[in-house]
């Protein structure tokens, strides 16, 4: 069977070197923020330069965006803001979440949702940092926080991560696990909010192709299917980098399923699924240097 582009990111070689990923991490333990942000620059650099696949992909992203090619300084900018978000990672999963600016938009829908004590479904993308979510979630006492994931294309940062922070893994359900669904059920029982990243696809899922930013696009069927299945409603969550130290988290009820009728369950999803990608194109306009996916995302 073939794979999609959509689905390329399966099989695409991790493109990070473990040692590399551990001296950064050194840096930032023990000079500083500042200091590991200068790595940032001449690793940028070399990817611009020698990842032509990727730096392709990332010119076609913000042709659409700009109306116009991309120059070298903007695809520079796109891999930096990545950069300087996987940075970030470091410090938010150290207990240091005190030396950002984080602003919260939308906190009124996830205190309502977790005052009902029936767990929820957050849906996001790979736009800015899931990470600064997490952090968010951790702050709000009793509140279980899960992140659904296919750990295996990042395994080398994940390792090195886990180690600053031995809880990341325990707060992961992988997918693809034989008992990945009844984790997420048990999970959604004791209350606690499980999180997916709808914007890629696993190989032979079903997808729906949305118009998004001027050309459709495929996206993901079964983040929806598995919440209307489990009748939870979904919140959609967007932790958006603005630089500096400044971060913009954003919470939108996107979606209620807790009432649907069997009947009703395959329209109301493809509902969902346009509302998501609607809000995903606004919110990628208004920060567009968070994109963080790296391949022909319309092929």
């Amino acid at each position: 069977m073939s794979v999609t582009a959509q689905q390329e990111w399966l099989t695409r070689a991790e493109r990070s070197n473990r040692a590399a990923i551990k001296l950064i991490v050194w840096v930032a333990q023990r000079l500083g923020r500042p200091m590991a942000r200068l790595l940032l620059y001449p690793t940028c650099v070399y990817f611009v330069l020698f990842c032509p696949t990727a730096t392709a992909s990332s010119r076609k992203f913000l042709a659409k965006i700009l109306h116009r090619p991309a120059g070298f300084s903007e695809v520079f900018r796109h891999y930096y803001f990545f950069a300087a978000i996987l940075l970030d990672r470091v410090f938010l999963l150290g207990n240091q979440s005190h030396i950002f600016d984080i602003e919260i938009h939308g906190e009124d829908v996830v205190a309502a949702t977790f005052a009902s004590g029936q767990g929820c479904f957050m849906v996001g993308s790979h736009l800015g940092s899931f990470e600064v979510v997490r952090t968010i979630g951790r702050r709000k006492p009793g509140l279980g926080v899960r992140l659904v994931m296919y750990e295996a294309n990042a395994r080398k940062i994940n390792s090195v991560l886990s180690a600053i922070n031995p809880e990341l893994n325990s707060g992961i359900i992988g997918l693809g696990n034989f008992d990945s669904m009844l984790k997420v059920e048990e999970s959604l029982g004791r209350g606690e909010f499980v999180c997916l990243l709808a914007d890629r696809s696993l190989e032979g899922e079903s997808l729906l192709h949305c118009p998004f930013l001027g050309e459709l696009a495929p996206f993901p069927l079964g983040p929806f299917r598995v919440a209307a299945l489990l009748k939870r409603p979904v919140v959609l969550m967007f932790g958006i980098y603005r630089g500096g130290s400044r971060y913009d988290v954003h919470f939108e009820t996107l979606t209620d399923f807790t009432d649907i009728e069997r009947a009703e369950r395959s329209q109301m999803v493809e509902e969902a699924v346009r509302r998501y990608v609607v809000r995903l194109e606004h919110h990628v306009r208004a920060a567009p240097y968070n994109w963080l996916n790296f391949y022909d995302f319309w092929k």
